[in-house]
């Protein structure tokens, strides 16, 4: 049992990487200056900012030629105006100064479309995009407003690329979106499946390790020198608390739960409330059973 149980474990982490990369089709960034290096331009990535007085400005230095492709977005919240443009350029061969206009993406002669994007849970106005084959260079996006002052979406690439190390990176991100730039709740992200499904996977793997520490510890009981007896021999993988301990466990899980999804969403949070579930539903505390401790009644 414990084997075939162990061969499920790396099969629940292996979801809980891929979940993210089936959920969005871009890396979310949040823009924390005017300047932002972009890399890796081909690779679908959305940057989440707001400007302050002056235009923002993205830099891609490519070393040879790429598939070029930028759209300009607003959230669909009270008092933001749909008038967010941007203009890409490129430096001019070395021994001339200045740059070239590619494209401008004009907020004001396009029919801006809103869309719900389901994964995020979160409502956009699509604006002005470009797409084109572009040669090696430097080239700038330059981000603006009538008043420089708006919250804009910009994203860049086509092609989905997502990594563990992306996946757990958006866990941070997103809730933190949902707070500062949707000025939502993040108890919001329940909606979408990368935030529901987090939690499944995440109480299923509680349970797996809720069993496996109960099963090794009836093991260890067994083969224990102590003196025999009930709570000593199997106390350690039966039933061991009464009904107010199943009860503050309970309240203890859907707590952690709460603090979690209404903040950061940790998963570790998400873990542990699902395994003091466990043991409320089980009638098992792993702590009491590791000191052969019991609080439900005799039989």
């Amino acid at each position: 049992m414990i084997k075939n149980t162990l061969k499920l474990i790396p099969l629940l982490l292996a979801l809980l990487i891929l979940a993210p990369s089936l959920a969005l089709a871009h890396q979310p960034r949040i823009t924390e200056s005017r300047l932002t290096q972009v890399p890796n331009p081909e690779i679908s990535k959305v940057y989440y900012g707001k400007l302050t007085g002056e235009p923002d400005v993205y830099v891609i230095n490519a070393s040879e030629a790429f598939d070029l492709y930028v759209n300009v977005l607003v959230p669909d919240i009270a008092g933001q105006k749909k008038d967010v443009s941007a203009v890409v350029l490129k430096d001019l061969p070395a021994g001339e100064a200045g740059e070239k206009e590619i494209a401008l993406l004009d907020s004001k002669n396009f029919k801006w479309k809103k869309f719900y994007e389901p994964f995020g849970a979160d409502t956009y106005w699509r604006g002005p995009q470009f797409k084109a084959r572009a040669e090696a260079g430097t080239y700038e996006i330059r981000v603006w407003s009538s008043s420089n002052d708006n919250k804009y979406s910009l994203s860049i690439g086509e092609i989905e690329a997502f990594d563990g190390k992306e996946a757990l990176g958006a866990l941070t991100i997103i809730p933190e979106l949902k707070k500062d730039f949707f000025d939502k709740s993040p108890i919001g992200f329940i909606a979408s499946p990368f935030g529901w499904g987090l939690i499944v996977i995440m109480y299923v793997l509680a349970f797996i390790v809720g069993f496996l520490y109960r099963t090794i510890l009836k093991k260890f009981a067994k083969n224990s020198p102590l003196p025999a007896g009930a709570l000593a021999k199997e106390g350690r993988g039966a039933k061991n608390i009464g009904k107010p301990d199943r009860l503050l466990r309970a309240a203890i899980g859907v707590a952690l739960l709460l603090w979690a999804i209404t903040t950061s969403w940790s998963p570790i949070l998400i873990f542990f409330s699902g395994f003091c579930v466990f043991e409320a539903i089980f009638s098992w505390c792993g702590f009491y059973a590791a000191l052969g401790k019991k609080t439900c009644p005799m039989e």
